[in-house]
This record gives C-alpha cells, sequence and structure tokens, in this order.
C-alpha cells in the first residue's frame, strides 16, 4: 500500500495545504518518511490523517464558487469501531460546510473494507447540505464496500451504486468530472465523461 499515492495530476489547480479555507492548511509532508499505517501496511506520506486510525484522505479539488470537492479515501472504513464517520464529518466536513461547500465527491476505489454502524452522521450530513441543493457521492466502490453500504442503509443519505461505479475520472478536469457525478445524481444522461479525454 505505501506506492499508492493520492492522485496528483490536479495538483497545478489545487492543493489543501495551501488553501486557506481547507482544514488541512498548512500541512507539510515528507517525500521519504513513512509514518501511518493501515493495520500492518506503511501508506504513502502524502495521504492525510483526520482521526481515523485506519481511514486517510486526501482532498483533490475544491472549487468555493461552483461549492464542491473531491476527495480520495484509502485504507478501512470502520464506522463500528473506531466511528469514522463521526471523525469524518466533525474535523473535515463540518468545516468545509461552513465554507460553502455543499456538493461532496468521495473516490473510495482504495478503501478496501466498509463496517457501518448506525446512519445519524449520515443523516446529519445529508440534512446539512440538502438545503442548499447539495449531495454526498461515493464513487467507485468495490462491490462488497457497497454491499455493506447497503447493509447499512446508506443509500438514504448517499448516492452511491452501479451508476456512479467504473467512472474514468483521471483522465479529465475536475470540472468536468463535477459535472458528469451532478448530472448522474440528479438522473441525467450521462454525457459528460468520454472514455478518453
Amino acid at each position: 500500500m505505501h506506492d499508492i499515492e493520492p492522485y496528483y495530476k490536479w495538483r497545478n489547480k489545487y492543493i489543501a495545504a495551501r488553501d486557506s479555507r481547507s482544514p488541512f492548511y498548512g500541512r507539510t509532508y515528507s517525500e521519504f518518511t513513512f509514518t501511518n499505517k493501515v493495520y500492518n501496511y506503511y501508506i504513502h506520506p502524502q495521504w492525510d490523517e483526520f482521526g481515523s486510525a485506519t481511514l486517510y484522505l486526501k482532498v483533490l479539488f475544491a472549487d468555493y464558487e461552483e461549492g464542491f470537492v473531491i476527495i480520495e479515501l484509502i485504507g478501512e472504513w470502520n464506522d463500528c469501531i473506531d466511528n469514522d464517520i463521526m471523525f469524518l464529518k466533525r474535523d473535515v466536513i463540518d468545516p468545509m460546510i461552513k465554507e460553502g461547500l455543499h456538493k461532496f465527491i468521495l473516490i473510495v476505489e482504495n478503501v478496501l473494507n466498509f463496517h457501518g454502524s448506525d446512519d445519524a452522521y449520515y443523516e446529519e450530513w445529508y440534512e446539512d447540505v440538502a438545503d442548499e441543493g447539495g449531495w454526498v457521492c461515493v464513487v467507485n466502490t468495490l462491490p462488497h464496500v457497497a454491499d455493506e453500504m447497503k447493509e447499512t442503509q446508506l443509500q438514504q443519505f448517499v448516492n452511491f451504486g452501479e451508476e456512479f461505479n467504473s467512472l474514468n475520472w483521471r483522465p479529465h478536469k475536475p470540472q468536468l468530472f463535477f459535472k458528469a457525478v451532478d448530472a448522474l445524481v440528479n438522473g441525467e444522461l450521462r454525457r459528460y465523461l468520454p472514455e478518453e479525454a
């Protein structure tokens, strides 16, 4: 896992550590010192910790005018034991909502497991953004991760599932990726992301 880096090709457009409105403003990173782990496996030092022992993230892009943010995650999402959603909601999402972000894209193709508990924080997140026309969308879930999310009934508050999987987002600009996800959330035709850029 140590060689899986957060997506870096949008760094010329956005860096959370340089965004004074970001919860990660001012963070510094090492390219060579590996300290964070998912169980016994070190992860790349560019991933951000936020209180979870097994789940890490990177804010890839935030657009305050359009009100959306794209976040990539890695590790195990465990609400059962570690209450990861509480740390994510309180320490990352709430500050972002205060800054006017209300549409959240979570890329979870590197989330290896999801262990759900209750849906209270997800419901709160949904209620916090719904009045602004906002939403939460989880993209590219592994099948067993999606199954566990369904068992926890997250589909009431979070958009995920087959239509949001296998999105080839990397070749595209973040604004185009957002428009494609927004169109899917709103039930429009998938017309924004061709297979090749």
